[in-house]
């Protein structure tokens, strides 16, 4: 089967563990039968929670509900980056109606994605897997000639990966590579299909947001922040948080590309002085407990 499924008792441990959910999440399945789910092996969260494996868990609301439920959330792939699924829970039941454990499937929702094409001629960042910095310069500057020519408004998101100096200095260089491809990912999953994103600096992305206002990209921009902040990258013993902070900025009459992503970048500023920085990319886990 493509979906995934897995079930696991009423201690919610992990019993089952199909194809479609290796496929999935690129977790095997020695890797978790006998762990329990609670241990946040998939890190369910959605854009209200960045954790679902406690008391809002789907599963847990099952047995302890014993009704099944549905949710669009999303799963932390072993790579570290965050893949939008549609999952549905069910109450596994003995002879005499008593809850002996859940079900779970999930479906991935699927961005489409034609980056791979672009490789072949030159125009893909090879450690992340997007569009590179020049590619992702033509795209702006096309996206600006439709807007002149048929005024279809659009808006860039200016997301910088932070602490990747911290990283480097404490887990070198390829550690920091992994948590750019995690950033890369997830953020590609949030934006979804038909949205445009691209390497622009060394530990920058930007996306191309078509049809957007400036109520719908900061939207947009919270959802980013929320569901990337989720994502983390197996380093070792150590997991590897991935931080953002994202500039956003609308087209406006007139605009050029550098005018637009030095708005996206003073916008990003302001909003970190308007907040408190989280401290450096750090360990939060010891010891896979």
């Amino acid at each position: 089967m493509q979906t995934g499924v897995y079930l696991v008792d009423t201690d919610r441990r992990i019993v089952f563990w199909n194809d479609g959910a290796e496929r999935i999440t690129g977790y095997l399945r020695h890797q978790v039968v006998g762990r329990l789910c609670k241990e946040n092996i998939l890190m369910h969260c959605d854009e209200q929670s960045c954790s679902l494996c406690g008391i809002a868990c789907p599963i847990s609301e099952t047995m302890h509900e014993g009704r099944p439920r549905e949710a669009r959330v999303y799963l932390h792939h072993r790579s570290g980056h965050q893949v939008p699924v549609h999952l549905r829970v069910a109450p596994i039941r003995d002879d005499r109606g008593s809850i002996i454990g859940a079900a779970e499937s999930f479906e991935e929702q699927n961005v489409e994605s034609h980056d791979g094409e672009l490789a072949a001629y030159g125009c893909l960042d090879v450690a992340t897997g997007v569009p590179n910095h020049d590619f992702t310069q033509s795209h702006l500057r096309e996206s600006l000639a439709t807007y002149n020519e048929y005024r279809v408004p659009f808006g860039v998101l200016l997301i910088h990966v932070d602490h990747l100096q911290q990283v480097q200095a404490s887990h070198g260089r390829q550690a920091t590579e992994f948590i750019l491809r995690a950033a890369a990912g997830t953020i590609r999953n949030v934006l979804g299909a038909g949205e445009f994103l691209g390497r622009w600096k060394e530990n920058e992305f930007l996306a191309v947001k078509t049809g957007c206002d400036e109520v719908q990209i900061e939207r947009t921009v919270k959802s980013l922040q929320k569901i990337v902040s989720c994502s983390s990258v197996r380093w070792w013993d150590d997991q590897l948080v991935v931080h953002v902070s994202v500039g956003h900025a609308t087209v406006l009459p007139g605009d050029t590309v550098e005018a637009m992503v030095d708005r996206a970048a003073i916008q990003r500023k302001k909003s970190l002085n308007q907040q408190i920085i989280s401290p450096p990319t750090s360990q939060v886990d010891r010891g896979g407990k």
